[in-house]
């Protein structure tokens, strides 16, 4: 028998090569004519955001930025850019996952007058939250397609906000905007966005669904195709494709069908050392899958042949097992440190981490094998 389970998504995606030239017309109708745009000092960098502004200001559109975001940003930018918000008739997140995050919780915050603190976890959001599009410039945390924003709270804490109110009114997806992007950065959040999709296909939460499932196999062929290429060739338009794609499919997935783990382990290591998220994920992935894969391999000895087809059929222990060392394998090709040593982290500050992994509740619950405080240690140290 199949569970009851509910699934949410954007309501509304344009994907497409150069639909970021269209912003102004695309947007104007949701987001009116007053907005704040939300991004970064490395998109500023790029020229991508004044591009974006010029097409804006074409289609009529008075543009406010907030150009402040911080990768795990901290509650003083998201509050500050929620400020900035009143008074707006919509807001556009433009950027990486923390730039959507932003925005997310600007649009929010700026219509509901709810203090912040009061909006963490899950469904303690209340609205109504200003009209909202999200255009991402990276294919890794499909935050335009998830209820989800992650904050940095104090020195290194991370809280969620969870509700179908971040979800947004459009996503706009051009690849092209992601054309030419670091082979580190695209190594890093490609991994990232398959892990989205490994964790939902995995999750034990009681709403893992067939349709989360279904975009999570269809996402991982996605992107265990074209990650390599795009990382290889950073202005290859199909694998660019692929990989935004292929991140925004996850994205819906474990919107649905709730990530485990490996993100509950990565979140310490981005809050104590700035480590970017997507390379966090890559640093304990192997080592989560291999400790999940004793006691539940079917989940992903089901994913490997359609992540790696050309290996040859084994048996599910072995398959789990060749998974773990697969997904170690391709980061390892795509350039990624593999140790947390490479990080600069010492092993006497790894007790910390476990210690602080136990806070990520919302996330251990997820995962296919109870994670306890010595077990995180032991995955740790197997990640050092």
């Amino acid at each position: 028998m199949m569970n009851p389970f509910s699934f949410n998504t954007t309501p509304s995606l344009r994907m497409g090569a150069g639909l970021a030239g269209e912003l102004g017309q695309i947007t104007r109708p949701i987001c009116g004519d007053r907005v704040l745009l939300v991004t970064d000092p490395g998109m500023m960098a790029t020229g991508l955001v004044q591009q974006a502004i010029d097409c804006l200001r074409t289609a009529g559109v008075e543009v406010t930025l907030f150009d402040q975001v911080q990768a795990d940003p901290p509650e003083e930018i998201v509050l500050q850019a929620a400020q900035q918000a009143r008074g707006k008739t919509g807001v556009i997140g433009f950027g990486g996952g923390s730039s959507l995050d932003v925005a997310k919780l600007a649009a929010l915050l700026a219509a509901s007058n709810q203090p912040l603190a009061e909006a963490y976890g899950i469904g303690n959001a209340q609205g109504p939250r200003l009209p909202l599009v999200l255009v991402p410039t990276t294919a890794g945390t499909g935050s335009e397609v998830t209820p989800i924003s992650i904050v940095t709270t104090g020195a290194s804490e991370k809280m969620g906000v969870v509700s179908p109110l971040l979800l947004p009114d459009l996503a706009l997806l051009d690849p092209e905007l992601t054309l030419g992007l670091p082979a580190h950065v695209t190594a890093a959040t490609g991994i990232d966005a398959m892990v989205h999709a490994i964790e939902a296909y995995a999750s034990v939460n009681a709403n893992n669904n067939p349709i989360s499932r279904a975009l999570a196999v269809e996402a991982l062929g996605l992107m265990g195709r074209m990650l390599l290429r795009a990382v290889q060739k950073p202005d290859d338009l199909e694998a660019r494709t692929g990989m935004l794609l292929g991140s925004m499919l996850a994205g819906q997935a474990f919107a649905n069908s709730p990530v485990a783990a490996v993100h509950a382990l990565a979140y310490p290591i981005g809050g104590h050392y700035k480590v970017p998220h997507g390379l966090s994920n890559a640093l304990v992935l192997p080592h989560v899958l291999r400790f999940n894969a004793q006691v539940a391999p079917e989940a992903y000895a089901a994913l490997l042949p359609h992540v790696f087809p050309d290996l040859p059929a084994m048996s599910v222990a072995e398959a789990a097992l060749q998974f773990a060392e697969s997904m170690a394998d391709l980061s390892r090709a795509c350039g990624l440190e593999q140790g947390l040593r490479d990080m600069g982290i010492a092993r006497e500050a790894l007790p910390i981490l476990a210690r602080d992994a136990m806070n990520q509740t919302r996330l251990l619950v997820n995962n296919p094998r109870p994670v306890d405080e010595a077990a995180a240690l032991k995955i740790y140290e197997a990640a050092w």
